[in-house]
């Protein structure tokens, strides 16, 4: 933590925290690329200030929507009450809990009260750990040592219950667990706090003019969160960000693709994913826009339905199943000929002015509420066409690219036709620079960035800091792929899922995958390695994949047997390896019924053992 600071000292260093990034905002207008087409943004310093101005700028408009109960409407707190709610919240953590400059979890569903103690913590109280819901005790309790919580704020009940029995370990330095399900506090533990009781007390201190959080000094270069991520390695790294680092990166994201008032972004991947957590929730705070809080993914249709957002973050399995959902609406309403005009043409519909019916048309726009405008597809690669295919209906349909260690979003497609590229990972942000190292005979090697939006490193690991980041600044992604003349990032694949055959051949595991999902026979599949024999022509690509149950009944009628599925996958699996060259064919392939072990981003985790097997 930074030093304290008389009045006067942190008035000016302020000033010039502002000046600075007010510097970068004015580059931007005056660029000359016109990729940067969302150029009026406003200054802000650090999250507290993103959340003060908000609430001074759109007041009581709505910034959370969230149902409570199923038969009740989505409910909505506006700007100036999460304003009031941040400030109480943070007050009573440094007054009543004695949690200044700590280190404080949370955890749960994406809610108002999720969303609320991350913005009162990295307000003035210390530093916010995110943690994620999916794992299970062991691990969270591995977190809370290695994360060094002195406090966690659980939103749900079995988190607040496997938070006590952590706690109870007596091996971390955890004080205490703030529950936001219950409504009074234990007054036989009084560790055990309500988050509701936590409000209201920080509520009085603040009628009594208690300021101590209020006042509280923020410097933008400190750590503000600790983002553990372990992806698909297996290895969980404590990623450092500071408030300079997470207000830049929305600042500059949005100079690419607009959202403000009146906009409805639906929140529906983990909110500690730094994907979601930037780019929807902090996006919102900052841009005057609403969060609508999906309740689960069983729950996105129907919450769809009920919000009508006009603008959804998604990751490519969600879009992929949505959009194998329009097809298969399409081709059941026999507009088999005019959709495979239409997905041939795609890429040139707005020219040739090819349309779908206007009822097939209106039937897709209801699907996603009526009032969609933008969808932002991240957190793994999509094949491009499938968002042009979205596009082609009338969609803003662009993907990005991030990484956590990038507070997360380094690139990112504009949302005006004329210059997307989703073939693309996205363009460069502005002050984002790229560099190809190590390439290869086709120009594709190790993607770096450096700029304002990278990480201060790893905590407390000095030793992966070094692996990852050089002493010019550089972030070595570990991707990778190759920067075009226009500044778009292409992505081919991935350092350590190099798949090196027996013949000492280089294999992308990603570029089969996009050929395999391109089967509507496929719903999901990882594509590995396997050892090989030198003595042999096997080259060890194997296949494994779960099948779409619904196309496959239709084109093997209801009834069908594993074999028949094995030979029809098969088929497709050849047609595949006939446009490859020898070294890349895929050799074995392996039908799975289970789902897979997957990250809360959907990514199928390539080191589990059991991913490879039926």
């Amino acid at each position: 933590m930074s030093r304290s600071y008389t009045e006067a000292e942190y008035r000016n260093l302020k000033r010039r925290e502002r000046e600075v990034i007010q510097h970068m905002i004015d580059e931007v207008k005056n660029s000359k690329d016109k990729r940067y087409m969302y150029r009026d943004k406003h200054a802000v310093t650090d999250l507290k200030d993103m959340l003060n101005q908000s609430a001074q700028l759109y007041g009581d408009a709505p910034l959370f929507m969230q149902k409570y109960k199923s038969n009740e409407p989505f409910r909505e707190v506006s700007f100036k009450q999460t304003l009031a709610d941040v400030n109480a919240i943070g007050t009573a953590m440094i007054k009543q809990l004695n949690l200044k400059n700590k280190h404080i979890g949370v955890i749960g569903r994406n809610s108002v009260e999720w969303a609320e103690s991350y913005l009162a913590i990295t307000g003035g109280v210390g530093v916010v750990v995110p943690l994620d819901r999916e794992l299970n005790e062991d691990e969270l309790h591995q977190l809370t040592i290695k994360g060094e919580l002195s406090a966690v704020v659980t939103v749900n009940k079995k988190y607040y219950e496997k938070f006590v029995k952590i706690k109870e370990a007596g091996d971390t330095q955890l004080e205490y667990i703030i529950n936001a399900d219950m409504e009074e506090n234990d007054l036989e533990d009084p560790s055990l706090i309500s988050w509701v009781q936590l409000r209201r007390y920080g509520r009085r201190l603040l009628s009594m003019g208690e300021r101590c959080y209020l006042d509280a000094q923020i410097i933008n270069t400190d750590l503000a969160a600790i983002l553990f991520t372990s992806g698909t390695s297996g290895v969980s790294k404590g990623v450092m960000l500071s408030n300079r680092n997470l207000v830049l990166d929305v600042i500059l994201c949005q100079t690419m693709f607009y959202a403000g008032p009146g906009d409805v972004l639906f929140s529906v991947l983990p909110i500690h994913h730094a994907y979601e957590c930037t780019a929807t929730f902090l996006d919102a705070v900052y841009d005057g826009a609403a969060i609508a809080f999906c309740r689960g993914l069983k729950y996105i249709r129907k919450d769809i339905l009920e919000v009508k957002p006009t603008v959804m973050l998604s990751v490519p399995v969600i879009i992929e199943n949505f959009y194998n959902k329009i097809i298969r609406g399409l081709r059941e309403q026999g507009e088999d000929k005019i959709l495979l005009k239409f997905l041939l043409k795609q890429s040139e519909s707005k020219r040739i002015k090819l349309r779908l019916p206007r009822p097939a048309r209106e039937q897709i726009k209801q699907i996603f509420g009526g009032r969609l405008r933008s969808i932002i597809c991240g957190g793994a690669a999509i094949d491009g066409d499938i968002l042009d295919f979205f596009c082609g209906l009338g969609f803003r349909a662009v993907q990005g690219y991030g990484l956590t260690e990038c507070s997360p979003i380094v690139a990112l497609n504009p949302d005006k036709r004329k210059f997307m590229k989703n073939a693309s990972a996205g363009h460069l942000l502005p002050f984002t620079e790229c560099k190809i190292i190590d390439k290869d005979d086709n120009g594709i090697g190790e993607i770096c960035f450096r700029g304002p939006t990278i990480m201060l490193g790893y905590y407390k690991d000095e030793e992966r800091t070094r692996e990852v980041l050089d002493d010019e600044g550089w972030f070595h992604t570990g991707d990778l792929g190759y920067l075009d003349r226009d500044n778009y990032v292409f992505i081919t694949g991935r350092r350590k899922n190099i798949i090196i055959t027996g013949n000492g051949k280089n294999v992308f595991p990603e570029e089969l995958e996009s050929y395999l999902l391109a089967s509507k026979y496929i719903d999901e599949c990882m594509v590995w390695g396997a050892d090989t024999d030198p003595n042999t022509s096997w080259n060890g690509i194997c296949a494994t994949l779960r099948v779409s149950e619904e196309d496959v009944a239709k084109a093997l009628g209801e009834g069908y047997t594993d074999d028949q599925v094995f030979e029809l996958i098969e088929k497709e699996v050849d047609k595949i390896n006939a446009k490859q060259p020898r070294f890349k064919n895929i050799a074995h392939i392996i039908i799975r019924k289970r789902p897979f072990d997957t990250t809360t981003s959907m990514k199928i985790r390539r080191f589990v053992e059991d991913n490879k097997r039926a």
